[in-house]
């Protein structure tokens, strides 16, 4: 069987078969494959078929069962505020022959949502798109603060310090394959270490109670919102990542990438500073939206959230250049150290800015 008579098959798991024109890829997903299905005389896309990455994702059904809790939850308060064009402002998964929102077909797992007609994503970072961003991710939360039903921890300890610290120590104990030898590697262990207990301040504050867990997008990123022709945003995507979290996951993990002025990756370390302005537009409407639920503890420490994730970017790219580059993928041998100085040179940037007291 060629790949568009599989697709066929799997995808009339969900819908009728005969209905379907083609079925064609759709955008450059970096963990899903991703597909649009055309029905017969429509010119747009009817439905869009997932392939659910389970290497990643290894609990496919509380995968599901997240995103379902949180799509209908959303659902339900849009349709008590009556609020219009609903389908097009939440995602709608359909469910197979099994009754499931997945359906597996020999050892992979697929799934089948809506497609948002009329909509596109934005992949450029401006103080207006930071701003929509805060205020729609911050929104996004402020909903899912009274569900009741358990979210699940679908990739355990993702933002958890300590446990990328732990991860680091192992590394450096294993030395695999004998970069500890190294003098600016020891500089760089030196540098993370020196700051590991002030960069554990959440969890603490966790461990005290001060501090809860919210459910969480833990992927904030413009191009994980939809936008409809005027620039408005109709809904947040790519729900794979929820789970329970900190706050500080949907603030700083943000920041991390759209308020540096260079590359993760960049290689010329004068190109990386911390965008003060994004961090003010998308400060000003994250706290817009979460106006009704934020503690006081979690809006003092937001400034230490934007410090924390290239702080753990910067533990998690060093660990692996340790290891061997067994986890990110690296396109010469030496890019995790590279995106290491990248993310360390952006933690610097953001820390002084926080110690002048600018954030």
């Amino acid at each position: 069987m060629n790949e568009g008579n599989a697709l066929f098959a799997i995808a009339a798991h969900f819908v009728d078969a005969a209905q379907i024109a083609t079925i064609q890829p759709l955008g450059n997903g970096l963990i899903n494959d991703t597909y649009k299905i055309m029905i017969a005389g429509q010119e747009q896309p009817k439905y869009v078929l997932q392939h659910i990455n389970d290497k990643v994702f290894t609990d496919v059904d509380m995968l599901q069962r997240n995103i379902e809790i949180v799509t209908n939850h959303i659902r339900r308060k849009y349709e008590a505020a009556r609020m219009p064009d609903i389908d097009r402002r939440v995602l709608h998964f359909l469910k197979a022959d099994t009754g499931k929102t997945y359906v597996k077909v020999g050892e992979e797992y697929w799934r089948v949502m809506d497609f948002i007609a009329d909509s596109v994503t934005q992949d450029a970072v401006t103080p207006q798109s930071a701003y929509d961003a805060g205020l729609s991710f911050g929104d996004f939360e402020s909903l899912l603060a009274d569900v009741k039903e358990p979210i699940g921890e679908i990739i355990p300890n993702f933002h958890n310090i300590e446990f990328r610290l732990k991860q680091l120590d192992d590394a450096i104990a294993a030395d695999a394959v004998g970069r500890m030898k190294d003098r600016e590697v020891l500089d760089y262990v030196k540098k993370i270490k020196d700051l590991a207990y002030e960069m554990c301040l959440g969890e603490r504050l966790y461990r005290e109670g001060k501090l809860p867990k919210r459910i969480c997008h833990c992927d904030t990123k413009v191009n994980n919102m939809l936008f409809d022709k005027y620039g408005k945003v109709l809904c947040i995507i790519d729900l794979d990542t929820i789970m329970p979290s900190f706050v500080f996951s949907d603030f700083g993990d943000f920041l991390r990438s759209a308020a540096n002025t260079g590359a993760e990756d960049d290689p010329d370390l004068g190109n990386i500073h911390f965008n003060i302005e994004i961090y003010d537009a998308f400060l000003k409407g994250y706290l817009e939206g979460t106006k009704s639920f934020l503690t006081p503890v979690e809006r003092e420490h937001l400034p230490y959230a934007a410090t924390l994730f290239p702080y753990m970017q910067a533990v998690r790219f060093f660990a692996d250049y340790i290891n061997g580059d067994t986890y990110y993928k690296i396109q010469y041998p030496e890019h995790n150290m590279v995106r290491t100085r990248a993310q360390w040179k952006l933690f610097e940037s953001v820390k002084r800015r926080t110690e002048n007291g600018e954030l």
